[in-house]
């Protein structure tokens, strides 16, 4: 039975799943491997422990900050997810509309199904803007030129993708093999969702990479442009490459995909103006470190030099309180989005992110703090992930 309200991620990751064909799915959903480190990124944030305090003041909370020199309405931005548009009808520019709405960026996909300019329309404002370093470098120059002429100022850099993980899930819903039985296993999940054959498939065209048309010349279809993108990652690109990347793009630079201290200050040293902890949403190696786990170390060794985001197992404004007492200045959500927008479109979304946003603000106050620029270590109920 359909859920009338729903209130958590996960009840949105319930109407999603009943929404979705399954390889689509699964595609959010999954994780590499046994998907343990997709695991622990939820369940290590379950073991952390507020502090909360009574009898202070807290009749004015802000949840307000900025992020990459952008004010924000809280400290959360909505990260990059590549497909998702077609998780609902031009999911992109729906989710985009949705976060600027809540006062919150939303971050473009390089491999997102709507292209920047609908996506910049769509919220009255250009998004953030993911990238990967893909082997055709004259490639990547076009990709930014265009961002930068379309207003986009931040650029989110991924640099733990050199290949990608071992997806399960994806391999049993035939998502890496061709052939007729692999197309045939996916007709059957997509015939099984007629609701997101209207919607989506029929409603949202086209779906193609939107970012990527001028990069694949003849690519019409999802399976082109795959092949094309699948031969673009880049196992042999080191920090000297993104401290050419810092030499192309003159705006903000957030390298996302850190999890290890050293390589934190390596980013920094590159000219990066953020960084990201990120695990990929225990989607590339499976068995590393949960994201919040990694936080405190990388906080350590940054020093509060750069700006520093945490992705990966946040599911709800408690999470986001957690992620800041623990180092982070903010954090960035994925499935929870996609979840939300799968599960109720753009209503979804921004309902999905009122309630975060209530839900940070209620934690504040039970924490006996007014201003998230405060919330620190002090507020946790003893030490976690200490630093080595």
């Amino acid at each position: 039975m359909p859920l009338a309200y729903p209130a958590t991620a996960a009840d949105w990751r319930r109407l999603a799943q009943q929404r979705l064909p399954r390889f689509l799915f699964d595609y959010i959903d999954g994780g590499a491997g046994d998907e343990a480190t997709l695991a622990t990124n939820v369940q290590d944030f379950c073991s952390v422990r507020l502090r909360q305090r009574v009898m202070v003041d807290v009749q004015q909370v802000d949840t307000r900050t900025r992020l990459a020199g952008q004010d924000c309405a809280m400290p959360l931005a909505l990260a990059p997810v590549g497909l998702a548009g077609m998780m609902a009808r031009r999911g992109e520019a729906r989710a985009a509309r949705a976060a600027a709405a809540a006062g919150l960026p939303f971050t473009l996909s390089t491999v997102g199904i709507c292209p920047l300019d609908e996506v910049t329309a769509a919220a009255g404002a250009p998004p953030w803007f993911q990238l990967y370093m893909l082997r055709d470098r004259s490639a990547v120059q076009a990709i930014l030129h265009k961002a930068w002429a379309a207003g986009t100022r931040t650029l989110v850099f991924t640099v733990d993708l050199p290949t990608t993980g071992v997806r399960h899930r994806d391999t049993r819903n035939g998502m890496a093999h061709g052939g007729t039985r692999a197309a045939l296993l996916r007709i059957s999940q997509v015939l099984a969702r007629p609701g997101w054959v209207r919607r989506v498939a029929l409603g949202g065209k086209p779906l193609t990479f939107g970012n990527l048309a001028d990069q694949v010349p003849g690519g019409h279809d999802l399976n082109a442009f795959k092949a094309w993108v699948d031969a673009q990652f880049d196992a042999s690109v080191t920090w000297r490459d993104i401290a050419w990347l810092r030499q192309q793009w003159q705006g903000r630079l957030l390298i996302k995909g850190v999890l290890d201290a050293e390589d934190a200050r390596a980013a920094v040293d590159s000219g990066a103006d953020g960084v990201v902890v990120s695990n990929h949403g225990g989607r590339q190696l499976d068995g590393v470190a949960s994201t919040i786990r990694a936080l405190p170390a990388i906080a350590q060794a940054l020093g509060g030099q750069t700006e520093l985001l945490l992705d990966g197992g946040v599911r709800s404004g408690v999470d986001v309180f957690k992620a800041l007492a623990l180092g982070a200045h903010g954090v960035l959500i994925g499935r929870p989005w996609v979840w939300a927008l799968a599960g109720g479109g753009e209503s979804g979304v921004r309902s999905l992110l009122q309630g975060w946003q209530r839900e940070l603000a209620v934690a504040m106050m039970l924490a006996g703090v007014t201003r998230v620029q405060d919330i620190g270590a002090q507020h946790l109920d003893g030490p976690f992930f200490q630093p080595h």
